[in-house]
């Protein structure tokens, strides 16, 4: 209960004593120490608005649950409720103010969301901020809950979210890449391996290669999400149940899944579901999974549009802007580039996981907060550069067909089309002569008389040399 107020302070009690709250802050004393105490990475809980969505979702499940079961008054429960739906509106996000990194296993984050919407249900019922004797952020916003249930179902529910546009931003880059295979269906180039010349294939088959990897990871992440939907609400302190009623978990969970339209369930050993961070560690892996894959093709984008004249210039990427504040005319590669980087953090972002899952001990993995922050990160930032990939780069691309039929007729990775007809020894000994020569494989067979021109126009037709790529559905996988 409030000590006193005054018009810009309230002061509220915690075991450590008293503290002076500013009157219009909705947090209270235990959220300003956790400011107090940890200023660590300047990212306020705020910052991942799914993270305060999926608390308030889970304080609405657990009030239902509780006035379900005749443990929470009908008015009490009905202002906890109105003020979640409010911040899952989006409302009052800016009072969730304590840094994402923290001690005490989320405890501090646990604590602000009790304190903001205790104190706005109050306002709803009439009272001032603080007046806790008649709505209490902990016996009442809190009841039946300990941070060991709340922190990593809300975050769950956030990562869930934010997989969800993840998805759909992979549903967008692989469409456009699916679009530039139709598109380069017809255009035949030389296909390389460790960097040199191996045989011929079209560019449609390079890009749809990129569309069927995008295709694939979707389905990884898919079943990433699915392990994500089994959670502790209702575990309370360490899995035991401790003070919740019998059928709170439950209730909880259905609320949950209700409010949320996730497919959620309660684990079936709830100690167990406490300490193991498994979920979090395999969707790391996947997001680590994507990272990689998307840093290898764009990694092939900036190499084949590598140039203009001096690289590989097969492909133009759009200019997006100048690159050089010195070297007039020059364009460089700047989405494929910020992808890279944040493949990089991503993968970082995955070490940090695995660090922080094997250091829980016994009942409780303390190191949450830096799980849900890297997590939360790589799901963010991997959207972003899909949809930056699509949009601001793979959309625009063109392809340099002269120049790709021009490298495919000078290249001796045509000699590997003759092994067949004229026997590797033979056609080794052409593309021998051509690299010294300077002549093309196919005047030197000509010359040797190991081809009749017909014979060797119709083994290098286009539809012989390259067949045509496949054009998988969206989820299709090969």
């Amino acid at each position: 209960m409030a000590a006193h107020t005054s018009p810009q302070f309230r002061t509220e009690h915690d075991l450590l004593g008293d503290r002076d709250i500013p009157a219009d802050a909705y947090y209270g004393i235990h959220t300003l120490r956790a400011v107090e105490n940890f200023p660590i990475t300047g990212t306020p809980i705020s910052c991942y608005p799914d993270l305060v969505t999926a608390l308030a979702c889970v304080k609405q499940a657990a009030a239902l649950a509780n006035r379900d079961l005749g443990l929470l008054t009908a008015d009490r429960a009905d202002a906890i409720t109105t003020a979640c739906e409010e911040v899952r509106s989006g409302k009052l996000h800016d009072q969730f103010v304590v840094d994402v990194i923290q001690g005490g296993a989320g405890t501090s984050t646990n604590m602000n969301a009790n304190e903001v919407i205790a104190n706005r249900a109050l306002e709803l019922l009439g009272e001032q901020k603080g007046n806790y004797a008649v709505l209490h952020p902990l016996e009442h916003v809190n009841a039946g809950q300990s941070t060991n249930d709340v922190y990593p179902t809300a975050v769950k529910i956030a990562l869930d979210f934010a997989a969800q546009r993840l998805l759909e931003a992979m549903g967008r880059l692989r469409t456009a890449f699916a679009a530039k295979a139709e598109e380069f269906a017809d255009v035949l180039k030389m296909g390389r391996t460790q960097l040199q010349d191996a045989v011929p294939m079209t560019l449609g088959q390079e890009f749809a290669a990129y569309a069927v990897m995008l295709d694939e990871d979707r389905q990884r992440l898919t079943e990433a999400r699915a392990l994500i939907h089994e959670i502790s609400l209702g575990g309370t302190a360490i899995g035991t149940g401790l003070n919740a009623h019998p059928r709170y978990a439950e209730l909880a969970c259905r609320h949950a899944r209700d409010l949320t339209g996730l497919p959620l369930t309660v684990a079936a050993d709830l100690v167990e579901a406490t300490q193991d961070a498994g979920a979090f560690v395999q969707l790391s892996g996947v997001l680590k999974r994507i990272a990689v894959k998307l840093s290898k093709t764009c990694n092939d984008l900036r190499l084949l549009s590598s140039g203009p004249r001096a690289g590989f210039a097969e492909i133009n990427l759009p200019p997006v802007q100048a690159g050089s504040s010195i070297m007039p005319g020059k364009v460089n590669p700047v989405i494929p580039e910020v992808v890279n980087q944040i493949a990089f953090e991503v993968i970082g972002n995955d070490m940090a996981v695995t660090m922080a899952a094997e250091a829980g001990q016994l009942q409780l993995n303390a190191f949450e907060p830096l799980i849900a922050h890297s997590l939360l990160k790589s799901l963010t930032h991997l959207r972003a550069g899909c949809v930056s990939l699509a949009e601001r780069c793979v959309s625009g691309i063109t392809a340099n067909r002269e120049h790709l039929a021009h490298l495919v007729g000078r290249s001796i990775g045509l000699a590997t089309a003759l092994n067949p007809h004229i026997g590797y020894e033979q056609a080794t000994a052409v593309a021998q002569e051509a690299l010294v020569t300077g002549r093309s494989v196919q005047e030197l067979v000509l010359d040797k008389g190991l081809l009749t021109r017909e014979e060797l126009q119709r083994i290098l037709r286009p539809a012989n040399l390259a067949r045509p790529h496949s054009r998988p559905e969206a989820g299709q996988l090969h």
